[in-house]
């Protein structure tokens, strides 16, 4: 299976990004089978029983032009295969006209004792938040996990898993600068609240890097975007807080004060290094 595929449609296709390697979802060492589509059986114990047909039909496209690019899971019964994970993408394969299918082949017990592996890696503390994200979407694809049940197993709330597992939609150059940390995860939030913004996500990446902006900054920035600030000059002025009128009002009251933009208004912020400069401060902004 290709390590890169491109143009992918919902289901899968729409968490995990078109340049993101596939193939670390699957164990070192394990072998793809290919499979007839006729030789799989649903699995009698699949808590979904509803497939939405429009989906379904939408996800038969993509595999038809790009193929399945994560594989089935199925473990054997008699002469032929239960499915563990992957109904959806079996019957949306059946659609597009396909034969076989690429299948990983586990028996029951072997299924059970890899997803307790990789539950214990994902609790490791030197895992990165990128490798936390691939194992956890591998308990969801390839264990029919559900991201709640992954979260009540990992003892974390639900929006923390799904937190970790949107840092797999980062572009490329984003993935790789976190991997390698030159951005925090933080850093990497920000770029991900230019979904649908290529050329921002970036552009903020590139700022993040070449200026050592905090994570703080990184959210100015894309406030003033969203607020509808494009010249970079003015953007600048947004995330580091330093205007005319703050350099106006520091000389005023003494003290450093800052403009913080959001989305929406924002806030001044004046600082103070005593009780008796605060109550000086008071005592000014009372007048």
């Amino acid at each position: 299976m290709a390590a890169k595929q491109t143009g992918l449609g919902r289901g899968f296709g729409s968490l995990i990004p078109e340049n993101f390697d596939t193939t670390k979802l699957v164990e070192d060492g394990e072998r793809v089978h290919k499979l007839a589509v006729t030789d799989l059986l649903p699995n009698p114990e699949q808590p979904r029983t509803v497939f939405d047909d429009d989906m379904l039909a939408e996800l038969a496209i993509s595999i038809k032009q790009y193929g399945i690019l994560q594989p089935l899971v199925a473990t054997p019964s008699g002469d032929r295969y239960h499915i563990i994970a992957g109904e959806r993408r079996w019957r949306a394969a059946k659609i597009a006209g396909l034969k076989v299918v690429p299948v990983l082949i586990r028996t029951t017990r072997q299924q059970e004792k890899l997803e307790l592996a990789i539950l214990e890696n994902v609790q490791r503390v030197d895992l990165s938040a990128l490798e936390q994200a691939v194992s956890i979407e591998r308990l969801h694809q390839q264990f029919n996990l559900t991201y709640g049940d992954i979260a009540k197993r990992l003892g974390k709330a639900e929006a923390t898993i799904h937190n970790t597992v949107r840092l797999l939609r980062l572009p490329e150059d984003a993935r790789d600068a976190l991997a390698g940390n030159a951005i925090s995860e933080g850093h990497a939030r920000q770029i991900l609240a230019l979904k649908g913004l290529p050329d921002s996500q970036e552009r903020l990446l590139g700022l993040i890097i070449q200026n050592g902006w905090s994570v703080r900054q990184a959210e100015r920035y894309v406030s003033s975007l969203k607020a509808g600030v494009n010249d970079d000059k003015r953007t600048t002025e947004r995330v580091s807080g330093d205007t005319p009128e703050t350099e106006h009002l520091s000389k005023r009251f003494g003290t450093k004060v800052r403009i913080h933009r959001m989305a929406k208004g924002g806030r001044i912020e004046i600082v103070f290094t005593s009780d008796d400069q605060l109550n000086g401060l008071l005592t000014e902004l009372a007048q």
